[in-house]
């Protein structure tokens, strides 16, 4: 999954794919280094982010959703919100990207089970604004699987079919630092509930400080890149259904590496060869309808 986002102040590359035409420009280019879907957002999530209005959120993604999904591009959108979401689907968005889970939003899950739509069911605490202060568990891989479980218990129970959802562990959201690291070493807690996993890790702080200078400042976004694509090598090889990424082409290729690696491993155990050649890409049993 390649992000676009169609913000000013996204907190790695903000601004630069701001108008319609630059970010569907760079949507082609994600599609060409490899992205099987583009999720296209309108508002930050950055921490400390605030709100935008509803209006400028739609002007900022349909044009960009309608042009994408015109040509031929699996679009998802990226929104807290029920009527951006209703309206992408019907300019062509084929996936609902909601980083609250449909908690900032009552009406999101009617949205989703009335159009049918592909949900992807983050763990989420709070807004950007204060997510930073609501970073307590006990155990934060227990935690989060918990409270996801009772999001999909609760989507369901409104309407969406099992088979729409996929779940995302929320990296970097009311998690600051190390307590993203069990949640992707323990990803197969998440996908005992029987759902896709999405792991959105790119660029996010928590690698920032993994990579600090000697004088303990942490990289900058843009010098994420290498450390996302040994994140992706690691979850796609664990299972994950997709990763969400700003830089597309080494994670294309890490997914690749993943999946030869795993196919090597399941022949010599099974002594037979297994299914998907050389360069193939990996796999997943469980997919959302899209």
């Amino acid at each position: 999954m390649g992000v676009v986002n169609v913000t000013p102040d996204s907190f790695s590359d903000g601004g630069e794919w701001y108008e319609p035409d630059a970010a569907i420009a760079h949507g082609r280019e994600l599609l060409g280094e490899g992205a099987d879907v583009l999720d296209v957002g309108g508002e930050s999530t950055r921490p400390g982010a605030g709100r935008v209005p509803v209006e400028a959120e739609l002007a900022r993604v349909l044009p960009v959703i309608s042009a994408l999904a015109a040509e031929g591009a699996v679009v998802s959108v990226d929104t807290t919100r029920a009527v951006v979401a209703e309206r992408a689907v019907e300019a062509g968005a084929r996936i609902v990207n909601d980083v609250s889970g449909g908690l900032a939003d009552p009406a999101m899950a009617e949205v989703v089970a009335r159009t049918g739509v592909a949900y992807v069911c983050m763990h989420w605490r709070g807004h950007a604004d204060v997510m930073d202060t609501l970073e307590d568990y006990d155990d934060v891989v227990t935690d989060v699987r918990d409270e996801l479980a009772a999001r999909v218990e609760a989507l369901l129970a409104a309407g969406v079919r099992r088979e729409q959802l996929v779940l995302d562990p929320g990296l970097g959201f009311s998690k600051s630092g190390s307590s993203n690291w069990p949640l992707l070493a323990h990803l197969g807690e998440l996908e005992a509930l029987g759902l896709p996993v999405l792991v959105g890790a790119s660029r996010k702080r928590f690698l920032g400080h993994l990579l600090a200078r000697s004088d303990g400042q942490p990289v900058p976004p843009l010098l994420r890149d290498d450390a996302t694509a040994a994140v992706t090598a690691l979850a796609a090889a664990s299972g994950a259904w997709c990763v969400r990424v700003h830089a597309v082409r080494a994670s294309a290729d890490a997914v690749r590496v993943a999946a030869a690696w795993g196919r090597a491993r399941d022949e010599r155990a099974t002594g037979r060869a297994v299914p998907g050649g050389p360069g193939a890409g990996s796999d997943s049993t469980a997919r959302p309808a899209t």
